[in-house]
C-alpha cells in the first residue's frame, strides 16, 4: 500500500469512509457538504488509482466489494486514529471537544438550529456532529454520547429516553392549493406521498402504518418519489412535491415558520423514540453532564408547549 500514498489524497479517503460507511453516495454528500455527483466521481477516482473495484452498483444503491471492505477497515481506523492525534495536540491549546453522534435528520432539525445555546452556556466546550443512519456505528470508539432512535435497548450504553415517537402528515401549504385544514384522513390517498426506502427507515413509521393507525383500509400510493435519506425528503416537502411524514420536535421549527403544515388533527405515538445513549466508556464526564443537563433543559421547555396528540393504542407518552 506505501507506494500509493503519495500520490493518493486524504480528501479521497475521507469520502470513501463517509460513503461506505452510509453506503450511500447522497448520504456522503450531504455529511461532506458537496453533491452526489462529485462523490461518484472522487470514488473512480480512488477506484482508478487503486486499480480495483469498491463498491458495486445495485438497484437499490451501492455495496462494498471485498477490496472495499478490506480497505474501509483500515481507512476507518487510520482516519480515526489521525483525528485522535491531532486533537490530542489540540487539547493542548484549544478547547475540549465532545463527540456527539446522531442521525442526519435529528442533527439537522433538531440540534443544529439549538446548539448555539449549548455554546452560549459552556463557551470551553466545541462539540464534533457525527452523522450516520446506522446505530451502530453512532457508538463508536470515540463517540461521547449518541442520540439513537430505537426502542432503548441498547448493548454498548446506558441509555436516557429522550422524546417519544410522535407523528404526523405534514406539508407545503402550497400543495393543498386552498384546501380548509384540517384535512379528513381519507384526503391522504389523493395527495402525492413521499416515502424513505425500506431500508432506510428501519423502525420508523412508513405510511402503511401510519394509514394503518389513522384507520385508513385503503394502501398507501407508491408515490413516484422515494429517499435514502430523510433530511432530503423533508426538503422535497418543503417544495411542494408531496406529503411527509413529520416528527414533532424533528419539525416543529419547520412547522412554527410556516414551511409545513400539519395536514390532520392530533398525532400518533408509538413505544419507540429518540434516546440519548452514552457509551459505558465514559472518556469526558464533565463535557458529557454539561450536554445531557443542557438536552434535557431544552426538552423540558419543548414538552411544556401545548399540542395534540393522538395516542396509538396500549401506548402513553
Amino acid at each position: 500500500m506505501a507506494e500509493f500514498l503519495p500520490d493518493l489524497s486524504l480528501d479521497l479517503l475521507r469520502v470513501f469512509e463517509s460513503a461506505a460507511r452510509h453506503l450511500s453516495f447522497t448520504a456522503a454528500a450531504v455529511e461532506l457538504g458537496t453533491t452526489q455527483p462529485a462523490v461518484s466521481q472522487q470514488i473512480q477516482r480512488l477506484e482508478k488509482q487503486l486499480a480495483t473495484r469498491l463498491f458495486d452498483r445495485v438497484y437499490r444503491g451501492i455495496e462494498l466489494t471485498d477490496a472495499g471492505r478490506l480497505l474501509f477497515l483500515h481507512v476507518q481506523e487510520g482516519l480515526e486514529a489521525i483525528a485522535t492525534g491531532l486533537e490530542a495536540i489540540g487539547s493542548r491549546t484549544q478547547h475540549e471537544v465532545l463527540q456527539v453522534a446522531t442521525d442526519f435528520a435529528f442533527a439537522a432539525y433538531w440540534l443544529m438550529p439549538r446548539l448555539h445555546r449549548f455554546h452560549e452556556a459552556n463557551p470551553d466546550i466545541d462539540v464534533s456532529i457525527v452523522t450516520s443512519d446506522r446505530t451502530m456505528n453512532m457508538l463508536r470508539s470515540e463517540v461521547d454520547i449518541a442520540i439513537a432512535f430505537g426502542d432503548g435497548r441498547f448493548k454498548h450504553g446506558d441509555a436516557l429516553l429522550l422524546f417519544r415517537e410522535e407523528v404526523f402528515p405534514i406539508a407545503s401549504p402550497r400543495l393543498l392549493a386552498g384546501q380548509a385544514l384540517p384535512l379528513a384522513a381519507g384526503a391522504l390517498l389523493d395527495l402525492p406521498l413521499l416515502h424513505l426506502k425500506p431500508e432506510v427507515r428501519t423502525r420508523w413509521f412508513d405510511w402503511a402504518t401510519l394509514f394503518r393507525e389513522l384507520g385508513i383500509t385503503q394502501a398507501p400510493g407508491a408515490g413516484m418519489l422515494r429517499f435514502d435519506n430523510y433530511t432530503l425528503l423533508i426538503q422535497a416537502a418543503i417544495a411542494g412535491q408531496g406529503v411527509a411524514i413529520g416528527w414533532r420536535y424533528l419539525v416543529d421549527d419547520l412547522l412554527e415558520q410556516g414551511l409545513l403544515v400539519r395536514l390532520l388533527d392530533g398525532s400518533v405515538t408509538s413505544d419507540f423514540g429518540y434516546y440519548l445513549v452514552q457509551p459505558e466508556r465514559k472518556r469526558r464526564a464533565r463535557l458529557m453532564k454539561c450536554f445531557v443537563d443542557w438536552l434535557q433543559q431544552e426538552l423540558g421547555d419543548e414538552a411544556r408547549q401545548p399540542h395534540l396528540i393522538r395516542h396509538r393504542e396500549g401506548i402513553a407518552l
